[in-house]
């Protein structure tokens, strides 16, 4: 229990879209589900590549808004299950843009973006309040410095850029990074000179074999904060995902053994810090059935109770936070679950792991300074 611990959770990775309301990237499918629910099954099951089916699980989740209404709901037993409710968060993916940030109307897209954030309900009712954004960038684009000082000026919560450079040799495996190696590139460490300049961190979402690259950043800005996003996101670690990969045993102990080795280098640069997040991510292998592919939160926890000791052992807690990466990882558990398994993991770490985990490390990394009361749950 965090009562007495925490007065509240700082969910450090949510997500907000609406495709209603803005350009994004899947409106094919949002758009079957906002006329006939069962138009959007199939046309997901027939149009959607098995490498973003496996990645999302069901086009529920995708299609449909998810704004701090939503969100609200999905935490409101989140309080009685840990003892304190979740007080903000921090939004780092809203999938605004149509394509990628170079397109004719990628700087109108980014302070669009930021307007659509701002104007959400946040704190209002059972909603947290907005603690900080982490605006979508590419280093490499042209007329990137502008867009990002339009989106610092818009408002004053954003704290740097998140980037997914994912990519997989599987070909049925997600790749939404746009090239290989992206984050050792010189084009694109020229390009972060630019956000480390103006104080911002780093955040990253890569796959486990690609984590020696975040060494190459975190080197060449010592000075600047490098956020490593799903705990570096171990593809196949606990069953088969894509054509390929985690289809046996051997490769699993494969992947979660070059996992230990990488985030164990990694671990050695002091200015990274990681997000325990996406913790239920349908891409970790848990499953293919569209709903409850976990179960319960003892099956989460013997699970993922290894790789969070891992990780919290060799960075400490004060480089280690929460988040829930909802929605994308609701269809396999729900945010009291993922909470609830944490939380008996890191229990017998004491008092200060789970503070600086649930709240303390993510305020500080983000400059979070909402009220200290809780706003929700």
């Amino acid at each position: 229990m965090l009562a007495g611990t925490i007065s509240g959770i700082v969910d450090a990775h949510v997500q907000q879209w609406n495709p209603r309301r803005t350009p994004w990237s899947r409106n094919p499918v949002a758009r079957g589900y906002r006329f006939v629910p069962k138009v959007g099954d199939r046309l997901f099951s027939v149009a959607v590549p098995q490498a973003e089916r496996d990645y999302v699980l069901t086009p529920h989740i995708i299609g449909r808004a998810y704004e701090p209404r939503h969100y609200g709901a999905d935490i409101a037993p989140v309080a009685q299950v840990v003892g304190v409710g979740i007080e903000s968060v921090v939004v780092s993916e809203s999938y605004w843009r149509l394509g990628d940030v170079e397109e004719p109307d990628a700087s109108r897209q980014a302070v669009d973006e930021i307007d659509y954030l701002q104007g959400l309900p946040f704190g209002v009712g059972v909603a947290p309040t907005l603690g900080a954004v982490m605006v979508r960038g590419d280093p490499r684009a042209e007329g990137f410095e502008a867009r990002l000082d339009a989106q610092r000026a818009l408002s004053d919560r954003v704290r740097g850029i998140q980037v997914t450079a994912t990519r997989h040799p599987d070909p049925k495996v997600r790749s939404a990074g746009p090239v290989d190696g992206m984050l050792a590139s010189a084009d694109f460490l020229s390009g972060v000179e630019k956000v480390a300049a103006r104080g911002l961190a780093v955040e990253v979402f890569v796959y486990s074999h690609q984590l020696y690259d975040v060494i190459t950043l975190a080197r060449e800005f010592p000075d600047t904060t490098v956020i490593v996003d799903h705990f570096g996101c171990p593809v196949g670690a606990f069953g088969p995902v894509g054509l390929r990969t985690g289809t046996t045993a051997a490769a699993r102990a494969d992947i979660l053994r070059l996992w230990r080795e990488r985030m164990t280098s990694i671990a050695a640069e002091r200015n990274v810090v990681v997000k325990l997040s996406g913790l239920a991510m349908p891409v970790l292998g848990y499953g293919r059935e569209p709903w409850g592919n976990i179960g319960t939160r003892e099956t989460l926890t013997q699970m993922v109770g290894p790789l969070v000791q891992h990780v919290v052992g060799h960075f400490g807690a004060s480089r280690v936070m929460f988040g829930s990466n909802f929605p994308i990882d609701k269809p396999n558990a729900s945010i009291d679950t993922v909470i609830a398994s944490l939380t008996e993991i890191l229990e017998p770490w004491g008092d200060n792991v789970l503070g600086n985990v649930f709240r303390n490390t993510a305020r500080r990394v983000y400059g979070i300074t909402t009220p200290e009361h809780t706003r929700a749950g």
